[in-house]
């Protein structure tokens, strides 16, 4: 499995690409696959602030349902809407249509702790 380059990757399987201070959040393929088919996510409200590594939502499949990670701390500014009526998004574009929601970064150092797109690779082969 290939990982996009521009972003950094948690160990809990999401994954952040940061544009200044604001940053997208999803989950990764290897994350969707081995959940299986997606069909419920569980959104945070705009607004809501994430703390790194605490949970901030829940994505229901057909084989689990597992707590989502927030990979970076900061301030909810807008969620994917879409995710309400098409969560298999998250299994047909995670990287693209499929992501989770974007935040307003309290600190981009947090990003320089994540894994890079060859080390998440490494660390799920």
């Amino acid at each position: 499995m290939s990982y996009p380059d521009d972003a950094v990757y948690s160990r809990e399987h999401e994954w952040v690409r940061a544009d200044g201070d604001l940053a997208t959040v999803g989950i990764t393929s290897f994350a969707a696959d081995e959940l299986g088919d997606i069909v419920y996510v569980e959104l945070p409200e705009v607004g809501s602030v994430l703390t790194q590594f605490a949970t901030f939502g829940v994505i229901e499949s057909v084989k689990a349902v597992s707590d989502l990670y927030a990979p970076v701390s900061g301030n909810v500014v807008e969620v994917n809407d879409a995710l309400r009526d098409a969560p298999e998004l998250l299994n047909s574009d995670p990287f693209g249509e499929g992501w989770i929601l974007r935040v307003e970064l309290s600190d981009p150092g947090q990003l320089d702790t994540l894994l890079s797109a060859a080390a998440y690779a490494a660390e799920t082969n």
